[in-house]
């Protein structure tokens, strides 16, 4: 299996203060940096290739553990196409593509996710959130709302063998509307627009949304382990990491 991991997230005053660096992989949590976990959890669930894109800073902590080192660019849009374009497009295998803040990842939440998309499919996980709230009990606000359903999305996706080039023109828009849907219901209809701000647009049309804007299926991984819906943002958020296991 191939794997990219971008790292290119900066934080502010007070979260760079507590976590000693203001690249927020870097960020220790409990006795290791977030991207070390990451890190862990992909080679556990049997990432082959790896590939990180980012700074120096970055490099120099990762450099020794993963297969190819990407430099980053200071746009965030070019880092997307920059990870979507690790490793070559038409070996046959799908990319798994991962975020850098998330200190409660583990190798099964990976392999369940990835078992589970269906073939062809660009695929994000989705946390329940009764499951997520059981499993981080008093934790910041986390997820979002669609057809007044609540669920938390997950730091990891899923392209098929052969769709980065395909998909590079959205992508971007697909990886900002994890957290903010309204980015694609822009872009397909003013019904769907209409449909997502008074709270009726459910999971499944958000699939079919997110396929018309990729051109190339797209689906949910529903119910998968909370613990790839927990990213570290926020100082908040953050700090809960620290002191909770």
């Amino acid at each position: 299996m191939k794997a990219v991991v971008t790292t290119g997230g900066r934080v502010g005053a007070a979260y760079a203060n507590d976590a000693g660096t203001e690249i927020k992989a870097l960020a220790p949590v409990r006795g290791a940096t977030m991207l070390d976990r990451v890190i862990d959890a992909l080679r556990e669930a049997g990432v082959t290739q790896l590939a990180v894109v980012g700074g120096p800073e970055v490099r120099a902590a990762c450099s020794a553990r993963v297969d190819r080192f990407i430099e980053e660019s200071s746009s965030g849009a070019q880092n997307v196409l920059l990870a979507l374009h690790a490793w070559p497009d038409d070996d046959g295998r799908p990319l798994l593509y991962a975020t850098s803040d998330m200190p409660y990842v583990t190798a099964a939440a990976v392999r369940d996710f990835v078992a589970r998309v269906p073939a062809g499919t660009i695929a994000i996980a989705l946390a329940e959130y009764a499951d997520f709230a059981a499993r981080f009990p008093d934790a910041p606000p986390f997820g979002i709302t669609l057809a007044r359903e609540r669920v938390v999305n997950g730091g990891i996706f899923l392209l098929p063998a052969g769709s980065c080039a395909r998909v590079s023109r959205t992508a971007t828009m697909l990886f900002a509307a994890r957290k903010q849907p309204w980015r694609m219901a822009t872009l397909v209809s003013p019904l769907a627009m209409f449909r997502l701000i008074v709270g009726r647009l459910s999971v499944a049309e958000m699939e079919t949304v997110a396929s018309k804007v990729a051109k190339i299926p797209a689906a949910a991984v529903r119910r998968c382990a909370p613990e790839i819906g927990y990213d570290a943002d926020t100082v908040d958020e953050y700090r809960y990491a620290c002191r909770r296991p």
